[in-house]
């Protein structure tokens, strides 16, 4: 039914988009969506993560549904690395654009078909007639006339029962140009660095978006949109998951509250209300910036750590509503078997140490196990 292979159509569109500015004269366009969004997903690239992290982590993020409410930023550790996942951030867009139009006419004519896949096409599409506000990043253009702002520019039937974010990309000497905390460290990683990018990022965004995710590209995956639990939530709140390999198994069950209260913060997922995340934010820099100054040895400062001390002073965090998930978030040894349906049984999975390529080729092959996927993307 699928032996002709699916190609991107034209990206004239996306070629201009891509030239322009995301935001103030700073970032860069990758995608512009066809509308404002109202959750916004922050995504950190690490300098260690390899090219085929970063392409599974958009491509499964875009199949989770998440891009179809939120916008996607990534801020990257420096110009090299923007310019090196570029053409792979715009190949995804692309092809996930092509992979939606293909369920869109395969809806149209056999909806048992679509119904028997793990990638719900509706959720990208909405009623053309719906008036939407145009999207917050590159130059602001005039729509058609039925509230659509697409990047493509492909027919304007079409593109008006579209629905998806933009994907932008920061560098964090764009966000963090005086590079705040090389005064109190001999060297700044990323995964400190990156809090030092969040206030100019959240604060110039502030009254776009009412939800934020803060998320690791190298040690995650999502295959859902964990936003949903948060969405009813005050603007306060923060969920917080915690790693289970760091909690003691000395403490009895009557001491399990306490016991979780001692175990480490997962620092490569954070989520809540705009004003929460913004706010941890701001404190987490602050706290970076003085438990470094406290320590000799600065190579001792790491992130969960700042962060678990942080989560556990209620006084400093006292105008933040702090939720803790009851699920943890399972690795590679939660997964049963390469014939478990992630989709249909996880959420978000932790990948990480050695057997990072393992969980990378168990998702592939359910990925290019669907005839139309197989023929969309060409690692398949």
């Amino acid at each position: 039914m699928f032996a002709t292979t699916f190609w991107p159509k034209d990206n004239k569109g996306s070629e201009k988009f891509r030239s322009l500015f995301a935001l103030q004269g700073m970032g860069k366009l990758y995608r512009r969506g066809t509308r404002a969004m109202s959750d916004l997903v922050v995504a950190h690239v690490m300098e260690e993560t390899k090219e085929a992290e970063f392409r599974l982590f958009l491509r499964v993020l875009h199949r989770s549904g998440l891009t179809a409410r939120a916008d996607v930023v990534f801020v990257f550790p420096f110009s090299l690395f923007a310019s090196r996942f570029e053409s792979l951030i715009q190949e995804e867009n692309d092809l996930f654009l092509s992979l939606v139009n293909y369920y869109k006419q395969l809806k149209r004519t056999s909806h048992d078909a679509v119904s028997a896949t793990s990638f719900d096409v509706s959720q990208f599409l909405r009623s053309g007639k719906k008036q939407m506000g145009e999207p917050l990043w590159g130059k602001r253009i005039r729509g058609n006339g039925n509230g659509n702002f697409s990047e493509s520019g492909r027919g304007e039937g079409e593109s008006t029962r579209l629905s998806y974010g933009s994907v932008v990309g920061f560098e964090a000497s764009e966000l963090d140009p005086e590079n705040s905390l090389a005064g109190f460290l001999d060297h700044v990683p990323m995964s400190l660095r990156r809090w030092a990018c969040y206030p100019m990022l959240l604060g110039r965004v502030r009254r776009n978006f009412r939800h934020v995710m803060l998320v690791d590209v190298k040690n995650l995956v999502l295959f859902s949109d964990p936003l949903g639990r948060i969405r009813n939530r005050s603007p306060e709140s923060v969920y917080i998951s915690t790693k289970q390999e760091s909690c003691s198994s000395k403490h009895s069950r009557k001491n399990s509250e306490k016991t979780q209260s001692h175990c480490q913060v997962n620092s490569a997922i954070l989520m809540g209300g705009a004003r929460g995340i913004r706010r941890l934010s701001n404190a987490m820099l602050t706290e970076i910036a003085r438990v470094a100054m406290q320590h000799k040895k600065k190579s001792s400062v790491t992130e969960s750590g700042i962060l678990s001390q942080l989560v556990g002073n209620g006084h400093i965090l006292k105008n933040i509503d702090m939720i803790r998930w009851t699920e943890s978030i399972p690795g590679m040894s939660s997964l049963s078997g390469s014939n478990t349906s992630l989709w249909n049984n996880y959420r978000i999975i932790h990948r990480g140490g050695n057997t990072n390529h393992d969980i990378n080729s168990i998702i592939m092959k359910q990925i290019c196990s669907r005839e139309v996927e197989s023929s969309v993307y060409r690692d398949c």
